[in-house]
């Protein structure tokens, strides 16, 4: 095979695997078609400077080079679509939720509370920690099951995804309730001689909101790649006129949602956030509130969550969530693995769990456990 089909083969590969080629009809801006344009013209230039060296050609071979080595270079920004070093973004925030709400053993908590418990652990209780849409989960768990003298308010604490994997590698906790890891939480664990072991605990839906005066009610799983991807950044291109470009909003590297967001797009790379329309969109940065924004008339904003946390710990009623493909994220398509966007949270822990921390976790799947999951607001597993 000559250089020169090895340079085509590389970028038609290239074009399938990031969707370029397939999805050339989704293209509606020129920031999203700068990784094909810049593709197109690397490989032009390669193929060029390969054919003059076989030729002895002499001529615009440093001006080719260049071209080469400046096109290869701008390509790194263009394919997260971070051109603007210099604009001001929104930078998510976490939700004004109060997750004291929750705790186990306050006089009006809004944890679930089972009858007839049939286990209760009093002394070496387990740390617990994990994501803030879980907290409802481990801290009913810890008001079924563990003898309220015995329990202080660093038994089972709330700090988020992001902090919960990085306090259970460091051994500060011992179970963290959250879904699964990210590239770069794997990798911290093994660098720390830490094997997470995940135990499924429960099942939930990982949903996107847009505004409710938006028309659009479905999305199919392509389209949701296009628009994170950047390669579609208007609504008319979905089929919903005189409501302007998208606002795409992310969460932060390490979230729950993030990592959810990023095993959706497998190896589709997610666009950085773009410049906001006006600065009052930022808002107090939480994606609840940002996702159903009013700008000139229209509601132009999508964003991403998990059903427990967008329809019962913080709801908001001028948002809605999507159909994906069709199918609705009810319990039912939840349930029997339907909706597409279906994945099972987890209690991890540092190796297999031994002692309280498996006699908790061999509870949480039991039909007691199963129970108290169902209760919650999430979806027991099969």
């Amino acid at each position: 095979m000559s250089l020169s089909s090895v340079v085509l083969t590389l970028f038609l590969y290239i074009g399938y695997r990031f969707e370029y080629l397939t999805e050339l009809s989704a293209f509606d801006n020129i920031v999203g078609f700068m990784p094909l344009f810049l593709l197109t013209g690397i490989s032009s230039f390669t193929v060029a400077l390969i054919w003059k060296r076989y030729e002895n050609r002499q001529t615009s071979t440093i001006v080719l080079s260049i071209l080469t080595v400046m096109w290869t270079a701008l390509l790194i920004p263009a394919v997260s679509g971070n051109w603007y070093p210099f604009a001001k973004v929104s930078e998510p925030q976490s939700s004004n939720l109060d997750l004291s709400l929750f705790e186990p053993f306050r006089e009006d908590t809004l944890s679930v509370t089972l009858q007839n418990v049939s286990l209760t652990l009093t002394e070496d209780l387990p740390l617990l920690d994990g994501a803030t849409s879980l907290y409802p989960v481990y801290a009913s768990a810890v008001k079924a099951l563990y003898d309220e003298n015995a329990y202080t308010q660093d038994t089972a604490v709330c700090s988020n995804t992001a902090v919960a994997y990085d306090r259970l590698i460091h051994g500060d906790c011992d179970i963290i309730f959250v879904a699964g890891a990210s590239k770069k939480q794997m990798q911290a664990a093994l660098k720390a001689g830490r094997n997470l072991h995940f135990t499924p605990i429960g099942k939930e839906a990982f949903v996107f909101l847009v505004g409710k005066d938006n028309p659009i009610d479905n999305l199919t799983y392509q389209q949701i790649k296009n628009i994170f991807s950047g390669k579609t950044a208007y609504w008319h291109t979905l089929g919903v006129n005189n409501s302007g470009k998208i606002i795409a909003f992310t969460r932060p590297e390490g979230s729950g949602s993030q990592t959810a967001l990023q095993q959706i797009m497998k190896d589709v790379p997610i666009q950085k956030p773009q410049p906001l329309p006006d600065e009052y969109l930022i808002g107090n940065g939480s994606m609840m509130e940002q996702v159903s924004v009013n700008l000139n008339g229209t509601q132009p904003a999508i964003g991403y969550s998990y059903r427990f946390f967008a329809t019962k710990m913080h709801p908001n009623p001028d948002a809605k969530l999507l159909k994906i493909d069709g199918i609705y994220p009810s319990y039912e398509a939840i349930s029997n693995d339907i909706y597409p966007f279906t994945y099972n949270f987890y209690a991890v822990t540092n190796g297999e769990p031994n002692g309280n921390e498996k006699i908790l976790i061999d509870w949480i799947l039991s039909p007691e456990g199963q129970t108290l999951i169902e209760k919650t607001g999430y979806i027991p597993l099969n």
